[in-house]
């Protein structure tokens, strides 16, 4: 039930902001400080931005309807996760750059990664079948 409600939770958040930023690529001009100054430079905001968002968003939602899902889309969210977090959190130490999109997004990301490995720790018996 945890899961699911995690998993419902990534469904709300990714779908509807990759949309927007598919949308509305300038819009992180603004709020990330992040800019495309070509048309090359507008594409890959939309596909990383847009495209992986919603892709990741669709994954958490196949996980949440069928239970056999469950598992591949939370090992991969405990993965994007903690990518995000370590190099994010590592960066914004190094530059000492703790904008409130910086801040937002590294506490976002810590706090869903520690669940995640706390989660997956907890269930790593019925996760992991032993060896025979």
């Amino acid at each position: 039930m945890i899961a699911r409600v995690f998993l419902g939770l990534q469904v709300l958040l990714f779908i509807p902001y990759g949309l927007y930023c598919l949308v509305s690529p300038e819009m992180l001009s603004g709020a990330a400080g992040v800019q495309a100054t070509t048309t090359t430079g507008t594409i890959e905001l939309q596909a990383m931005y847009g495209g992986l968002q919603v892709a990741v968003g669709v994954l958490c939602l196949m996980g949440l309807l069928r239970k056999a899902y469950e598992p591949v889309a939370l090992t991969t969210l405990l993965f994007i996760f903690a990518g995000l977090a370590v190099v994010r959190v590592s960066l914004a130490l190094m530059h000492g750059d703790f904008s409130a999109y910086t801040v937002f997004a590294m506490s976002y990301e810590t706090l869903c990664l520690l669940f995640l490995g706390w989660w997956l720790l907890l269930r790593q018996e019925e996760a992991i079948p032993s060896p025979s």
